[in-house]
């Protein structure tokens, strides 16, 4: 089960994320997107809250309200943040998070330290998550599916792009043979390389015995 929260702060609206328990954040974790942004109370346990870039976006286009209601629902769904003023809310891309054996379910590291980032939350802020509340709804989730999904679908564009790629340069390499024939046809008629009848001094009469 996902839970899935709007953010209309921002238009259009984006859509936030989470596992119902530990088991689906596992589940989010291994079959995650590369366009996921993942957030995390930091120091603490909290629900794992995604973010879903659009095609094309990078971690540094979301705009502070976005990020500033994922913070919120980050901490709203932690046992011990929700309780506590100035919290720490670290969020990366989801190709950075990395399970080594030996982790418990739903626990998470990171391949690189220094593309973790981190935002500060001072105390819960109730009207941003009582507007993210009344947007919630649930859905059962096949996640392997939907990356497979996803990434079948990259494939095909990549093979689309490639294939364009390659038509194009065909077509420019046609180009610039048919430009120089031309250029080569010509110069066969150039006038510096044609004589005239008077400039020849063989016999060249019609008249004949």
């Amino acid at each position: 089960m996902v839970f899935y929260f709007t953010s209309d702060v921002v238009q259009p609206p984006v859509t936030l994320f989470m596992g119902v328990d530990k088991f689906e954040n596992e589940d989010l974790i291994k079959w995650g997107w590369p366009e996921d942004v993942w957030f995390h109370v930091a120091k603490f346990s909290s629900a794992h809250v995604y973010l879903r870039l659009r095609h094309g976006q990078t971690i540094d286009d979301i705009p502070s309200t976005v990020l500033e209601d994922a913070a919120q629902l980050v901490k709203a769904n932690s046992i011990e943040g929700n309780k506590m003023n100035d919290v720490d809310v670290v969020y990366t891309m989801w190709s950075n998070l990395k399970k080594t054996q030996g982790m418990e379910v739903g626990q998470v590291g990171f391949h690189r330290d220094k593309d973790v980032r981190k935002i500060h939350v001072a105390k819960r802020i109730n009207t941003i998550v009582n507007r993210l509340i009344k947007t919630k709804r649930s859905e059962e989730v096949n996640f392997r599916a939907e990356k497979e999904q996803r990434d079948r679908i990259e494939r095909e564009d990549k093979k689309k792009i490639l294939r364009e790629q390659k038509e194009k340069e065909k077509a420019e390499e046609k180009k610039r043979q048919d430009e120089a024939e031309m250029r080569s046809y010509n110069s066969l008629f150039n006038s510096t390389n044609m004589t005239s009848n008077t400039e020849n001094t063989g016999y060249d009469s019609d008249d004949f015995m």
